[in-house]
């Protein structure tokens, strides 16, 4: 099994990046100055783009660039806080961001990796810019349609049905047969802090249930943090209620725009909080991507083999 590289591998170069809206966006730099650009899209939305995503290149090969998306991470106003609003925090506002970023780092095209959300948004931006992607890495495949919501929010009570009884039974009774999502962003929107606080402790907590098929499943401890929990809810709520902002099913749809982009899907076969029909629906419409299928593994980076075979995309597109 691939190992991680080496903790440690620090920026050397970071900034704040003025996107208009009154946003600003934290983005840095890290590996080889004058090697092969990499991006990296984190998930979420809301997570933030930890040291750990510098880990997943080879530091002496890539020129690997990570970005907090607005209103998370490092980049400000920050959503954890009530008043700010989320206006202009859509899909189409970032991938603009990420295209003002590449130019402002003088980049031609780059090498773009994504994870869950993530995925949603490296899709879209290579099918707006596909001339600004060299290549795609992915995993834990999602496109984030109004059935993918729908299959997490409600779907997925089949599969846990005590716990989803707890996440539906904490939005008001009027509310429970309707779209849960939007119970939940109108909770976090509540003027009374412990309605929000509870919608957030709640929201989390169901994140860290659709997650956990795995034996040893350990809870996500940034959930611990009410203001990474206010942050992540909002975020999540606000983009899962839009179904990302996209046409219902684009993503696929228009995939014959990702022609000549390659690309490596990492996918594991007990992801239950993303099926893998989607990333096998993807593969069968995008003729340049390959889709690796990890038996016995779920969502996210779960387990040793799902990054074994991460580390091997990014090690063979490091010289391509």
């Amino acid at each position: 099994m691939a190992e991680l590289y080496p903790a440690g591998i620090e920026p050397y170069a970071h900034g704040m990046l003025d996107v208009g809206d009154g946003n600003r966006v934290y983005w840095e730099t890290c590996g080889n100055p004058a090697g092969r650009p990499a991006l990296v899209l984190h998930g979420g939305p809301g997570s933030g783009a930890g040291p750990s995503w510098r880990r997943l290149f080879d530091p002496a090969a890539y020129r690997v660039v990570l970005l907090d998306q607005r209103g998370c991470g490092r980049s400000t106003p920050d959503a954890a806080d009530p008043e700010t609003s989320l206006a202009t925090n859509t899909t189409h506002h970032l991938i603009a961001d990420i295209e003002r970023l590449r130019q402002h780092l003088g980049i031609g095209e780059w090498l773009v990796l994504g994870g869950s959300w993530g995925v949603t948004l490296a899709l879209a931006y290579a099918e707006r810019h596909p001339g600004s992607v060299s290549g795609l890495v992915l995993f834990s495949v999602t496109t984030t349609t109004r059935r993918e919501v729908a299959w997490v929010t409600r779907d997925m009570g089949r599969i846990f049905p005590a716990e989803w009884a707890r996440f539906r039974d904490a939005v008001p009774r009027a509310e429970r047969d309707g779209s849960l999502v939007d119970a939940y962003a109108r909770m976090l929107a509540d003027p009374d802090p412990a309605v929000r606080e509870r919608a957030a402790r709640e929201w989390c907590r169901w994140e860290d249930v659709h997650v956990s098929t795995l034996l040893g499943h350990r809870p996500d401890p940034r959930y611990a943090d009410p203001r990474f929990r206010m942050r992540f809810a909002r975020l999540v709520t606000h983009y899962w209620r839009h179904a990302a902002f996209l046409e219902d099913g684009v993503l696929l749809r228009d995939a014959g725009k990702l022609a000549g982009i390659p690309g490596v899907m990492v996918h594991g076969r007990m992801d239950i909080s993303g099926p893998v029909d989607i990333a096998w629906q993807l593969a069968r419409v995008w003729p340049d991507a390959e889709l690796v299928l990890i038996d016995g593994e779920g969502h996210g980076l779960s387990g040793t083999s799902m990054t074994t075979a991460l580390l091997a995309a990014t090690d063979r597109f490091r010289t391509a």
